[in-house]
């Protein structure tokens, strides 16, 4: 992609973003729901918080218009702004509606007045502050993300790991993440399916929905329909997996690791 530009986060950034962008937008663009929320600014409209969506949308601007971002890893962004991720979901907003005129205000003018490499700098200096002045994340978001990273659990078994009932599960989802397990599990497959098409780019389709959780191909058909709008190959072969660059949302810090590893619960995994 010769208009968008994707890198890593910083080092002490990546639990909590995957990544910073910028882009020079053309034409029509398809965002592939990926369980993220993006804070960017666009010149000559200003500072938006896009939430996490739950289905593919497209968007357009005016050729050349520069915008830059930072993309949050699922459920990282909800209590860096002290919202619930749901009443975002599928919605886009002005950051000062969130956060305060006057700290939209100060952002805008230190990114109009910073040059575009160092932008992205600033946005993650802006994630810096605010991690330092919020309370810990909600562990039951965190062990939801790094179980749901690697295998496709099923509700049930999800609830019984965090020492929840499925309706309290649903509504710590609902705060973090935007959406119930079941949504996050599908979507976070989907992504997982592009991960690894990425990097095992010589597995056929069906070794591939295989290995990301899928009880068959079809069943990874369906899903990237309902959740793209695209067939499997047509979502590997558009701007979807290049989306996050090097990283993807479901790859997580050795610590995350460490600590899902740690679990002394083997949960039934669920194809739905």
């Amino acid at each position: 992609m010769s208009w968008y530009l994707p890198q890593a986060a910083a080092t002490d950034l990546a639990d909590v973003l995957v990544c910073g962008w910028t882009a020079r937008a053309e034409g029509e663009h398809l965002l592939v729901p990926d369980a993220c929320m993006d804070i960017l600014w666009i010149r000559g409209v200003g500072i938006r918080v896009c939430g996490p969506e739950t289905s593919a949308w497209s968007f357009t601007l005016p050729p050349g218009t520069e915008s830059v971002g930072v993309r949050f890893r699922p459920g990282s962004a909800a209590p860096l702004l002290r919202i619930p991720a749901s009443d975002l979901r599928n919605a886009r907003a002005e950051l000062s509606d969130l956060t305060g005129s006057r700290t939209s205000r100060i952002l805008l003018d230190r990114l109009e007045n910073t040059p575009a490499t160092q932008r992205v700098i600033v946005l993650e200096d802006m994630v810096r502050s605010w991690n330092r002045s919020t309370r810990s994340p909600d562990p039951v978001a965190s062990a939801v993300s790094a179980a749901l990273a690697h295998h496709s659990w099923s509700v049930d078994a999800l609830a019984d790991h965090a020492a929840l009932t499925s309706r309290q599960l649903q509504r710590r989802c609902n705060d973090a993440f935007g959406y119930g397990p079941a949504t996050l599990r599908a979507i976070l497959r989907l992504q997982r399916f592009m991960t690894l098409a990425r990097r095992r780019s010589s597995i056929p389709l069906a070794g591939l929905a295989a290995l990301a959780g899928y009880s068959d191909q079809a069943h990874l058909s369906r899903d990237c329909r309902r959740i793209s709008s695209m067939t499997p190959a047509e979502l590997l072969r558009s701007e979807a997996p290049d989306w996050h660059g090097p990283g993807s949302v479901v790859t997580f810090s050795e610590n995350v690791r460490n600590n899902q590893s740690r679990s002394r619960r083997h949960p039934e995994e669920s194809v739905t």
